[in-house]
């Protein structure tokens, strides 16, 4: 199998692994929400309510399609288009597993390995801001303007002090800017120095504070609760998506979920060592190479699974801030935090070394 088809299959897989995971997670967020508020939830759609993400696919389908009269036709479709296509490509540079070997042939479980792949994360996550503006701004209402508004001043806000936390990071890594070099740095050595636990050197242990921020910030860039005051229906009657039904709406909510998704992967890269698990290298003495490559990507997907129950809880646990309050966290609070951290953490390692 040449390289070209192997990564032709993957991105094929990882679009389809990124919509099933965003149609399920649809399942789950009511089923945990049901849980927490002692209901049952879907449990009519096939067993245990199973089949409940494709009728509701097929519902958004067979819906019928109103684009507003007074809309800007092309931009009204753009929009949606936009935050959803923003969404999927965030996921080429995130490396999923160790690398298969076929044949001698080495085929890395990661799209696009660029030495700029953090900085090509946060480039195209910034762009997403622009699917949201679009939709508000075209549909013509003053309540999805004003949701719009919303969304692009608190994603640009916390996409600052997301920065800074991620700079920290980087920092611990010798520089570099490749999600997969800085999956790897996390894997190998000993954790503090001294506590030899392979798999296990993760820079959550180093960089607790650069994590919380990044996971706060995470929040308001996915506009999930408590950040969700693009579209909080108490106050703009479904924000910026208002006038949008059938599947343009899907696309939006299928791209947060989307987007929630690679937040939870990018966390796990970051900061809990991506696709390195404990005993990671024992495990390489003892079993065949593509048998750990599999079990890395069981690792990964663990951790993702764990972010994505945690957005879920948050949500349905944590009610919604006030707009000041939005913005007073992520300008006086996170920013500085931030800025604070980056500057300990290059003084650390200038005077006492890595």
């Amino acid at each position: 199998m040449s390289i070209v088809l192997f990564k032709a299959i993957l991105v094929v897989l990882i679009f389809l692994i990124s919509l099933g995971i965003a149609a399920y997670s649809t399942y789950g967020e009511r089923k945990i929400a049901a849980f927490l508020q002692d209901r049952i939830g879907p449990d009519r759609a096939g067993p245990f309510g199973l089949l409940q993400p494709i009728a509701d696919g097929v519902k958004m389908f067979l819906k019928e399609e109103i684009i507003p009269t007074v809309s800007d036709k092309l931009l009204f479709i753009a929009g949606p288009s936009m935050f959803m296509l923003t969404a999927l490509m965030t996921s080429a540079v995130i490396p999923w597993g160790l690398p298969l070997e076929f044949g001698g042939t080495v085929y890395a479980l990661q799209v696009a390995d660029i030495n700029i792949g953090i900085l090509y994360i946060m480039g195209v996550v910034s762009l997403g801001v622009y699917g949201i503006m679009i939709g508000g701004w075209a549909s013509n209402n003053k309540f999805a303007l004003l949701g719009a508004i919303r969304a692009s001043s608190q994603m640009i806000s916390y996409e600052l002090a997301m920065g800074m936390s991620v700079i920290a990071v980087l920092l611990m890594t010798n520089g570099s800017l490749s999600l997969n070099n800085i999956v790897q740095s996390q894997g190998e050595g000993k954790l503090y120095g001294f506590i030899n636990i392979s798999g296990m050197n993760w820079n959550i242990f180093y960089q607790p504070v650069a994590f919380i921020i990044f996971l706060v910030c995470s929040f308001a860039e996915t506009n999930r609760t408590p950040f969700d005051l693009p579209e909080s229906e108490s106050e703009l009657i479904g924000g910026f998506h208002t006038e949008y039904s059938s599947m343009k709406l899907g696309l939006y909510l299928f791209g947060e979920y989307i987007n929630m998704f690679i937040s939870s992967a990018v966390i796990s890269c970051l900061f809990l060592g991506g696709y390195n698990f404990p005993g990671i290298e024992y495990l390489g003495t003892v079993l065949p190479h593509n048998i750990v490559s599999l079990i890395s990507v069981a690792a990964l997907f663990g951790k993702i699974f764990f972010f994505i129950f945690f957005f879920m809880w948050v949500r349905w646990t944590i009610p919604r801030f006030r707009y000041d309050q939005l913005m007073r966290l992520g300008w006086q609070i996170l920013m500085p935090l931030a800025i604070i951290n980056v500057l300990i953490t290059g003084g650390i390692l200038t005077f006492f070394g890595n």
